[in-house]
């Protein structure tokens, strides 16, 4: 059972707070200014591009220079809307990836950010498994993922996703905020037949399970950076 080091998160002290300095993964977002921290980082995952629900025929660039970034897994991420894309836009997306794969440093892979519906797992799982035929197989795949998925997922659908993915990060928070009671999901994580990071947002409330680490498929933590609020 997942032990909390402390009491329950309600108020909150800044030790309780998600420093980033104190991990080697990190987001950066669209509109985000990037922070010394990134310096340490290991791992990188850079919003280059989304599909919106309202014009899903369109792969919308939102980082058109290639970072210029070496010695990290980079990651290139594609925040989407919905799953009615044209082939175009997948070749696009692939298309972008091989582009940043040849300036210097090698691409890790591609994850889609996509809040998939817990019922529609199965169907997610599906549209994954056609992304990733057309994905060249130096690529990792990886996806955010909904914490409600470890609870109400149906398992067939979560190992379907197992399947076509490298890895899954559940998020804990929501905007800039930690998820009240995201205690109670992270048990559930155990369970899982994939790989799983935990998505952390800086400044957030956050109190490490003790027996997380212990969580056969558990490979860490990656930090949503956000900017500092304005003074």
């Amino acid at each position: 059972m997942l032990i909390l080091t402390a009491c329950n998160q309600v108020g909150g002290s800044e030790s309780e707070r998600v420093v980033a300095e104190d991990y080697d993964s990190f987001w950066l977002w669209a509109g985000v200014k990037p922070q010394p921290v990134l310096g340490q980082a290991k791992s990188i995952y850079i919003l280059a591009g989304e599909v919106r629900a309202n014009n899903p025929k369109q792969f919308r660039l939102l980082r058109p220079v290639t970072p210029n970034i070496s010695d990290v897994e980079l990651w290139l991420v594609v925040r989407v809307e919905t799953l009615d894309w044209p082939l175009q836009v997948q070749s696009q997306i692939i298309e972008l990836a091989e582009t940043w794969d040849k300036q210097g440093r090698p691409l890790t892979g591609i994850q889609i950010d996509f809040d998939s519906q817990t019922r529609n797992l199965k169907n997610y799982a599906s549209f994954l498994e056609v992304f990733r035929a057309a994905l060249p197989v130096r690529f990792k795949l990886s996806i955010t993922g909904l914490l409600d998925w470890s609870a109400n997922g149906d398992p067939m659908a979560l190992s379907s996703l197992a399947d076509v993915v490298d890895e899954a990060v559940f998020q804990t928070y929501q905007a800039r905020e930690t998820i009240a009671g995201y205690e109670q999901w992270l048990e559930r994580l155990r369970d899982l037949p994939m790989p799983f990071r935990l998505g952390l947002v800086q400044g957030g409330l956050w109190r490490e399970p003790e027996n997380l680490e212990k969580i056969p498929n558990f490979r860490g933590f990656v930090v949503f950076l956000v900017n500092p609020p304005a003074k």
